[in-house]
């Protein structure tokens, strides 16, 4: 007898971590592996946040926070936002949740019906799509590139045939590591109010930038829901915390849905998480190594023939179109690990129409680490 599978399973995997998998398989059978595919702070978390967890350990209950997270960490974020923008933020605006990942399944649920269209970018953050396709929604990839500066805008929505329902924009961006300026954020908050349409502005590449710093949209729409996370600047991947600033409308609807879907979010994690927002030094030092990185792969992948490259102006990503070299960036993936231990990500993860062609670096490791990758690819590609 056959059982029944669900159909909102049938989702495109996450390719990076098949990736990963791939080189952990690697280096348990003895081989050498450089980490460029995931993008992961390495090392441990800020030292007052790994303080912060060993005295909760010991003296606090770790039982169930309220479902929208600890009050005392909610007013914290909320006083992140006056001091890295200016803005004020309420604190019974913000959500704590079980990551951003557990972020954009809320907003989705919350703000968005089967049926809805959402628009996205291409490239983008695969989960963007395979969320809103497992929930029933109609996702809109909308093409970007260089002339867009890889980052959607009022322009080329304006372009998009047909209504739309939401907007899920990055900034930083995944994989291409690209901005939008403050002034861009406003504008496309304020297209999105005048449309009806729901704008979800994914920051969690903050503090990450190279140049001018990320614009966010708090305070930009009555309506947008911006999501955040400790993951990234905040070097907490595994801790899995996240947290959104979201509108009156959609305060108790996230709320219900946090509770049935999650209860609440890791309560060692929030109690540990108050402390990041005192370790600044010790997280810009860390976008420093970012930036040497960086500085290392510009200067040093044209060498090995990646030439055509995405701006990289914030996160640690380095997005290339090798179309010059492959059509099926996965095999091209799958060779470059087996034969320089270089583990990277295929484009197909962040573009299903265009990702044969390009394949995306993560610098978020070790100096010399991307210096060796340099050096192994310059080597593989003569």
């Amino acid at each position: 007898m056959a059982f029944k599978v669900a159909k909102r399973g049938a989702i495109a995997p996450f390719i990076v971590m098949d990736v990963m998998r791939a080189a952990n398989e690697r280096a348990a059978a003895g081989g050498d592996v450089i980490h460029l595919e995931v993008g992961q702070p390495s090392g441990q978390a800020p030292s007052r946040v790994l303080a912060a967890a060993k005295a909760a350990l010991g003296h606090h209950g770790l039982g169930y926070t309220e479902a929208l997270g600890l009050p005392s960490l909610r007013e914290r974020i909320a006083r992140h936002y006056r001091h890295a923008y200016g803005v004020t933020v309420a604190p019974e605006s913000v959500a704590v949740t079980t990551g951003s990942s557990g972020a954009f399944l809320l907003a989705f649920l919350a703000a968005f019906d089967a049926g809805d269209r959402v628009a996205v970018a291409a490239p983008g953050y695969p989960a963007y799509r395979n969320i809103l396709e497992s929930l029933g929604i109609e996702v809109v990839a909308v093409p970007v590139g260089a002339a867009s500066r890889w980052q959607l805008s009022v322009d080329v929505l304006e372009k998009v045939e047909g209504r739309l329902d939401g907007v899920v924009v990055a900034s930083p961006s995944n994989p291409t590591g690209s901005m939008l300026s403050a002034h861009e954020v406003a504008e496309l908050a304020a297209w999105c109010e005048v449309k009806g349409i729901r704008l979800v502005s994914d920051e969690i590449y903050h503090g990450i930038t190279y140049g001018a710093p990320a614009g966010s949209a708090a305070g930009a729409g009555d309506h947008t829901i911006i999501v955040n996370s400790f993951s990234k600047y905040y070097a907490m991947t595994g801790w899995r915390l996240g947290w959104m600033v979201l509108p009156p409308d959609l305060l108790r609807p996230v709320e219900c849905l946090a509770q049935n879907l999650f209860i609440s979010p890791p309560t060692l994690s929030q109690v540990a998480a108050e402390a990041v927002f005192e370790c600044y030094d010790e997280l810009d030092a860390r976008v420093a190594i970012y930036k040497a990185n960086r500085e290392v792969l510009l200067n040093d992948l044209p060498k090995a023939g990646f030439s055509r490259l995405a701006p990289s102006d914030g996160a640690f990503y380095i997005y290339a179109d090798v179309s010059d070299l492959t059509n099926d960036s996965a095999e091209f993936c799958r060779r470059m690990l087996a034969e320089t231990g270089i583990a990277c990500t295929p484009g197909m993860d962040f573009d299903p129409y265009e990702g044969r062609r390009t394949l995306r670096f993560s610098f978020a490791g070790a100096t010399a680490d991307m210096a060796e990758a340099a050096r192994r690819l310059q080597s593989w590609r003569k």
